[in-house]
């Protein structure tokens, strides 16, 4: 069963679904994990210069045998040293991942860059190039995007956040900014809710809206199933991760599930913004430090 596709503002289109190389494998061989996901029915595997293993990913991609016209691969750019270039830092990238072209490349974080236009102009001459297809952002702010889409003449693809019933109501003036330019949202840590904020007032509402999928699809639906199903029916990108095979199984199986009803999705918008939990990146980033399980601190400037 393939995974549902949603279309981006270039023309080009992103699987809905993607398997994340950060986290858990930050740093570390992510080349069986990326292969085992692949081999599971993943075809949007999500990597980052960042995350200090891009040549495990592209030795994850080769061994899973799949062509590569059948896969689509985000990486993200990470700070330019003095003397480089995004080119050269998307070069040296592609031949870690083993790749002629990515399909979305992102500019990592706003602030690991002195000059956020000038990276941006960058950006679109690799993907004038054809080095990457599509262009974007991750962990902007609305400040962040605006500074960009100031001097953009061809406007981000993808912003790539994190992203669950939790962080829905601080990001709401950011995905109606999404909206108007048509940028796609992508989403990291969309399962925080059960992961990092247990105990929340959430907890009751997926269970019950599990259960009603489930008696409707006759199949099984987990709490994690339901959030997932929550970002599919709002056009969100889903960016999860896991080294275990029934967890990679688990996710692919929401492909065979039925939406989630509009009412279902307002009942968590509503109850989800009475709590606010961001486990990653906060706002305004400043001064951060990126951790090996791909949490960041950040302290400000002066």
């Amino acid at each position: 069963m393939s995974t549902p596709a949603i279309s981006l503002n270039d023309g080009t289109s992103i699987p809905w679904l993607a398997f994340g190389s950060g986290t858990a494998f930050f740093g570390k061989d992510a080349s069986k994990p990326v292969t085992d996901a692949i081999r599971a029915g993943f075809r949007h595997i999500d990597a980052a210069q960042m995350y200090k293993n891009e040549e495990y990913v592209g030795a994850g991609i080769a061994a899973a045998g799949v062509p590569r016209a059948e896969l689509y691969i985000t990486t993200k750019l990470n700070k330019v040293p003095e003397g480089q270039t995004v080119r050269d830092l998307l070069v040296d990238s592609l031949r870690k991942l083993r790749t002629d072209y990515v399909d979305l490349f992102l500019i990592h974080m706003p602030t690991l860059h002195e000059d956020l236009k000038a990276t941006w102009r960058e950006m679109e001459g690799v993907q004038r190039e054809g080095l990457a297809r599509s262009i974007g952002v991750s962990n902007f702010s609305l400040r962040y995007l605006r500074e960009v889409l100031e001097v953009a003449t061809i406007t981000p693809a993808v912003n790539q956040i994190e992203y669950h019933p939790y962080v829905s109501r601080a990001g709401a003036s950011l995905i109606a900014t999404h909206k108007e330019h048509n940028i796609t949202t992508s989403s990291f840590g969309g399962l925080t809710p059960l992961i990092r904020a247990t105990g929340g007032p959430l907890d009751a509402v997926l269970t019950k809206i599990a259960a009603r999928v489930a008696q409707g699809s006759g199949k099984a639906v987990t709490e994690g199933q339901v959030l997932q199903l929550w970002l599919r029916k709002k056009g969100i990108v889903c960016v999860t991760t896991t080294s275990k095979l029934e967890r990679l199984q688990e996710y692919l199986a929401v492909r065979a599930l039925p939406d989630i009803s509009d009412e279902e999705v307002a009942e968590i918008d509503e109850v989800g913004s009475t709590q606010h939990h961001r486990a990653f990146v906060s706002f305004p980033i400043a001064l951060c430090r990126v951790h090996t399980d791909y949490t960041v601190t950040c302290r400000p400037n002066g």
